[in-house]
């Protein structure tokens, strides 16, 4: 059985190959293109003022997610944890994340936009 830190790893190891593959195909290694910013919603399953949903909510935390804007979804930005501004990298790592995440049962999807 696999525990939520291994789920985060899993996951941001496979944001952090989808970033650097597309960087290296597209730009040739370098940070060059768009730049912007890239990350992963969950939104949660279960009412936040339920027990499944507080517990829910404190899995999320623990993984590293933190409450966005309207405070009802969470969010990990830059997944991949990459030091470039390029947005699609970015944005290749942020989808790799979800896929894993959405793999292991969370409602999960990327988003990303310019700066």
């Amino acid at each position: 059985m696999l525990t939520y830190d291994a789920i985060k790893a899993e996951a941001q190891q496979a944001a952090y190959e989808a970033a650097t593959d597309l960087l290296d195909k597209w730009y040739g290694g370098e940070d060059q293109g768009a730049c912007g910013f890239a990350w992963v919603n969950v939104k949660p399953e279960h009412k936040g003022n339920t027990k499944a949903g507080k517990s829910e909510r404190a899995i999320l935390r623990r993984m590293g997610f933190e409450l966005d804007w309207t405070g009802k979804e969470f969010q990990w930005w830059n997944p991949s944890n990459l030091g470039v501004q390029n947005v699609d990298s970015k944005h290749a790592g942020a989808v790799a994340c979800a896929r894993v995440l959405k793999a292991h049962g969370f409602r999960a999807y990327a988003s990303s936009r310019l700066d």
